[in-house]
């Protein structure tokens, strides 16, 4: 699959030197990285609103930008739908009004692209149209200014933090409106995080910034479970996220049993229809390891596997985030140098983890 987003640029800021590369063709690409690694200016070159001193931009095939060219698309033709941390609706427009005047950015010649009546579909809205932006919630004002943003027929999505400024159940509330435009639109999405928790549960590559710099970009399962990602392998969330399908319920006992290429997991009773597709994290905290199967133990998730790869967590008394392939699936332990040691851990060591069916996380 060719790539949908090619970025390769230099600029500099005042004392700031922004010098990016990656190239994505997943759904939804997600810009990592701490305040100040330079998401946003990254997003700014995207959409236009920064002309990069070198460099390129392609998004699906088109050239936005080439400095050797002598080529610069302004932003206003670039149809990239833009949202932000804040809704910023026309608070004297109802939400259909809202609404419709993303229409006027939307190419009259072409057919096809989001209709209102997929958009309400979509984003859930459709009871809000006759209301004014001061009488919804931040989550709904979110969901509005998504909908106009997919309404002028973009041909990719910005989102700089558009759940920065929303409390946790605001952001429960709009998640699954941001994984069904992924999963179900087709348009190409640039996502700007800072949330580890979002990135796992949303995106499907991952772009990672750190002083203006790409330090790492390829498919989110494949990073999110590398010892080797600093920004990643140093928090408390570091972990794997793993694809999964509901395959039946237990109600007598709770539980939801999933089915993953690394094996079977039981869960915490989910209300899910057999046959959902979903993401499930799994912390390296909440991962034992033991050199056999374990008889007598009260954790429901045992899954065979080797050790693919060691490395030192640093600044935190030297634990060990070690690496598992479990049939090809990646998982990470986090173990004490003691454990480690006493285990006799190296690359290729035939494992088991051991995983509490309460500590599998739907991020």
């Amino acid at each position: 699959m060719s790539a949908v987003i090619e970025v390769s640029v230099a600029h500099r800021l005042g004392a700031f030197s922004l010098d990016a590369e990656f190239a994505s063709d997943g759904r939804l690409t997600a810009l990592f990285g701490r305040s100040g690694s330079g998401k946003t200016s990254l997003v700014n070159v995207i959409s236009g609103l920064i002309r990069p001193q070198a460099g390129c931009v392609v998004i699906d095939g088109r050239v936005m930008v080439d400095s050797a060219a002598g080529v610069f698309v302004p932003k206003h033709k670039r149809r990239i739908g833009y949202v932000f941390q804040e809704a910023r609706l026309f608070p004297h427009l109802s939400v259909r009004q809202n609404l419709l005047y993303g229409r006027w950015f939307a190419p009259q010649a072409e057919d096809g692209g989001s209709t209102l009546d997929d958009v309400l579909d979509l984003l859930g809205i459709g009871h809000l149209l006759q209301r004014q932006p001061g009488a919804l919630s931040g989550g709904e004002k979110q969901r509005v200014a998504i909908g106009r943003a997919l309404l002028a027929k973009p041909r990719l999505l910005l989102m700089d933090e558009p759940l920065a400024s929303l409390d946790e159940e605001r952001k429960a509330e709009i998640l699954p409106y941001i994984e069904r435009l992924r999963d179900g639109f087709g348009i190409p999405i640039v996502y700007v995080s800072h949330s580890i928790a979002e990135v796992a549960r949303l995106a499907t590559h991952l772009v990672i910034l750190g002083q203006g710099k790409v330090s790492m970009s390829g498919p989110t399962a494949e990073l999110m479970s590398r010892p080797d990602v600093p920004i990643l392998s140093t928090s408390a969330e570091a972990g794997a996220i793993l694809e999964a399908r509901v395959l039946r319920h237990e109600p007598e006992h709770g539980l939801t049993i999933l089915g993953t290429a690394a094996g079977p997991l039981q869960i915490a009773r989910r209300n899910l229809p057999e046959g959902t597709a979903l993401r499930v994290r799994i912390l390296a905290s909440d991962v034992m390891l033991s050199l056999k199967p374990l008889d007598g133990i009260s954790a429901l998730n045992v899954l065979p596997g080797q050790v693919s790869a060691i490395g030192v967590r640093h600044g935190d008394g030297g634990a060990l985030e070690v690496r598992l392939d479990c049939n090809g699936v990646g998982l990470l332990a986090r173990l004490t140098v003691k454990s480690a040691e006493q285990l006799r851990l190296a690359p290729g060591s035939p494992v088991y983890a051991v995983i509490k069916s309460v500590s599998i996380d739907m991020p």
